[in-house]
């Protein structure tokens, strides 16, 4: 009984949390109340201001084959807000893996970045069973893929191949089979990595120009105007950490600033004038 209902895995790896969809049993396909509990999950992770990066995936190689057609109720198209209907709070990776149809596609759809396995399927099956797209699938994939491609995939509800979703731009990166899940936090750790406040600038940025703003004026003027004196300062220091060495040859695994004791602080301040004295 237990396995019939499914469950919500929840990990962390760091900077990194880890939801995934566990219901083997279906195909990871999703009812009313593991879609509840997957969005509750997902909400916890947005407020958890120690966790800057999101991995959704799916246990058992298996992304998401959808919502489970026996368990569609009226209440499985209740107008209540649900997360793929708004623009998620913090960056997230999808990792796409055996199959990823219907509502699970639109579930990736809502991520920043879709990494795709080499023998995933993806499609808009429901198209066969006259169960409409209501989780974003048709407000986000034309902007993605473009609209004629887009009405390809949803008005015939075919079959997609890895390759061909990720030619066609719908996924970020192809990767080999058993690797989704790892590429994904690799993919969440390098955004994780770098000052945030500046990243989170341009993310919204991007996103406002792509499904809100009215015009190329419009757009640029938000980039400007949006940026505030925090994002400014953090701007300025990192640029001091580059001028003092840090990020030269490459390496950028160490651009934030770590909180670190008083005590430390004053030392390295001392060490740097002792060395500035030296070289005089």
């Amino acid at each position: 009984k237990d396995a019939e209902a499914g469950g919500i895995e929840v990990t962390r790896q760091g900077e990194i949390g880890l939801i995934g969809i566990n219901r083997p049993s279906v195909q990871n396909s999703l009812n009313d109340d593991l879609t509840m509990r997957l969005f509750a999950e997902i909400e916890r992770l947005e407020e958890d201001n120690s966790i800057l990066v999101g991995v959704l995936h799916g246990v058992g190689g298996t992304f998401c084959a959808g919502y489970d057609l026996n368990s569609i109720s009226r209440t499985t198209f209740s107008k209540a807000s649900r997360p793929t209907r708004r623009i998620l709070r913090k960056p997230f990776v999808c990792a796409m893996s055996g199959y990823c149809l219907g509502n699970g596609l639109e579930l990736a759809l809502m991520c920043d970045m879709r990494v795709i396995e080499e023998s995933c399927v993806i499609g808009f099956l429901n198209r066969r069973f006259g169960v409409p797209l209501i989780d974003g699938g048709t407000a986000r994939l034309p902007a993605m893929v473009g609209l004629s491609r887009a009405l390809d995939l949803i008005l015939t509800g075919r079959h997609v191949t890895a390759k061909e979703a990720f030619e066609m731009g719908l996924a970020s990166r192809f990767v080999a089979n058993g690797t989704g899940v790892g590429q994904a936090v690799n993919a969440a750790i390098a955004i994780a990595k770098f000052p945030q406040k500046s990243l989170m600038h341009d993310r919204a940025s991007v996103y406002r120009a792509t499904f809100d703003s009215p015009s190329l004026e419009d757009s640029m003027r938000y980039e400007i105007d949006s940026v505030s004196s925090e994002i400014i300062d953090e701007a300025v220091m990192c640029s001091r950490r580059f001028s003092d060495g840090l990020g030269k040859g490459g390496k950028f695994h160490d651009i934030k600033k770590k909180p670190i004791a008083d005590w430390e602080a004053d030392e390295i301040a001392r060490e740097k004038t002792k060395r500035g004295v030296e070289c005089e």
